[in-house]
């Protein structure tokens, strides 16, 4: 038999109650932490919600979360025989398991508002701006 680890994993989305999960995947010597995320969705569970947009390069900087409560980017954090706990970052909004809104809030463009309330993200209300003021900016330059 293959020898596997332990992996623990905070899910839920924003305003639910969130519950850690805890897997086993297969592993091997030097497999990063965003491997065996990876291969839990692929595998076990499609619904579990991870962001990430390269592997081992460290360039994209979008797999950052939690690991053993440091933050670290899934693929370059390698996974110990003896497993790890994996969760979102604390600080950033969340929106679903692993994924938390990483954008700073004055770069959002306005459409990222409207595609949360959308995903039925924001409960409250929208600060939207005046689309018809924004568009007329825009036309004189």
């Amino acid at each position: 038999m293959s020898e596997t680890a332990p992996i623990s994993i905070r899910r839920g989305a924003d305003g639910e109650a969130p519950r850690t999960v805890t897997y086993t995947v297969p592993w091997r010597k030097g497999m990063s932490v965003l491997d065996a995320v990876l291969w839990l969705r692929t595998h076990v569970d499609a619904s579990l919600a991870v962001r990430y947009s390269c592997t081992n390069a460290n360039a994209c900087k979008e797999c950052v979360v939690s690991v053993d409560g440091k933050t670290a980017y899934a693929c370059t954090a390698r996974l110990p025989r003896t497993g790890v706990t994996v969760a979102p970052l604390a600080n950033k909004p969340l929106l679903r398991d692993l994924v938390t809104d990483i954008v700073p809030p004055k770069e959002r463009p306005a459409t990222h508002a409207i595609l949360r309330a959308a995903a039925g993200m924001c409960k409250d209300r929208l600060d939207l701006p005046d689309f018809e003021t924004l568009r007329k900016k825009r036309e004189r330059g």
